[in-house]
């Protein structure tokens, strides 16, 4: 196969394990700077350029496409769906993720655990909305945050109060989730690919820290997952419409409740402490599976 990877760190532990399995598979891999290229959006050619030439030739696209350029790098993958391009995760899905409140939406439609979620404009109906999830105390996360950062804890009425209407007065979207406090501060990250799960890690956050991101301290060991778990994170990403996904959920009283389904999970983390070559496996999953023209939206958004 001859393959692209819209990246822009070609160095990052992922990307470079991704290029090594699919090298040593024989195929042809190159990496493209997504904030680089440029289309060309015409009726009958549609075109993704890169440094004044055209992409063409291309069986299949990897799209590892950072939180802070989703807008940009979800059109030139739709350009390259478009041209007829398999993508190992589709742009409709990795927009459904990327939209932490529309995910929460989709997985709640489909009947999968979830922590209780409030959502609201005003911060007139923040004492409300702390009440209705449980709290306090309460988890405020940002909707556009990401590895933790846009993420606090309200211990109390008061200080959760204060971090709302702080954050509604500088106008960006949030939303108040119940706290899992027998979650312990570790939450559980399924990896899976093509509807099975292939590892599973828990990570721990550090002793300061209810976050268990492995990007602000916290720390992964393996661990065996239950088959309501499996199945949890299995129909996460499928009804997502992910072939390869990063469910984190929590384990509560009451179930797996998921936090987040993350469509360009890091292989460093659940590699290092599964010792599962899973770069592999998403190679030959793509072996399996890109076809020209299969993609099932082909760029229609």
């Amino acid at each position: 196969m001859r393959i692209a990877m819209l990246a822009r760190n070609p160095d990052l532990y992922s990307h470079r394990r991704l290029v090594e399995q699919a090298e040593a598979r024989g195929h042809e891999i190159h990496v493209i700077n997504t904030t680089q290229c440029y289309m060309n959006i015409t009726a009958h050619r549609p075109q993704v350029k890169y440094k004044g030439a055209t992409l063409t030739g291309y069986d299949a696209v990897i799209p590892r496409i950072g939180a802070s350029i989703t807008f940009y790098g979800l059109a030139i993958l739709r350009q390259f769906e478009m041209m007829g391009v398999w993508p190992l995760n589709e742009s409709v899905a990795i927009g459904r993720s990327r939209d932490k409140l529309r995910s929460l939406q989709v997985l709640s439609r489909a009947g999968l655990g979830l922590p209780v979620t409030g959502f609201a404009r005003s911060a007139k109906q923040a004492e409300e909305m702390i009440r209705m999830v449980k709290g306090p105390p309460v988890v405020i996360k940002l909707l556009e945050g990401t590895q933790g950062i846009g993420v606090v804890l309200g211990e109390t009425m008061a200080s959760a109060k204060s971090v709302y209407e702080a954050f509604r007065g500088a106008n960006v979207n949030i939303m108040v989730q119940e706290f899992i406090r027998e979650a312990r501060g570790t939450d559980i990250r399924a990896f899976v690919i093509g509807k099975r799960v292939v590892g599973a890690i828990m990570r721990q956050g550090s002793p300061d820290d209810f976050r268990s991101n492995l990007h602000r301290g916290g720390i992964a060991r393996p661990v065996k997952i239950t088959p309501e778990e499996r199945l949890t994170a299995s129909r996460a990403a499928s009804v997502l419409g992910l072939n390869v996904a990063g469910v984190d959920f929590l384990r509560s009283d009451h179930g797996p409740v998921i936090m987040e389904v993350n469509s360009s999970p890091g292989l460093e983390g659940i590699e290092n402490a599964t010792g599962q070559d899973i770069a592999g496996r998403i190679i030959r999953f793509m072996e399996t599976n890109a076809r020209p023209s299969r993609t099932r939206t082909r760029g229609k958004g």
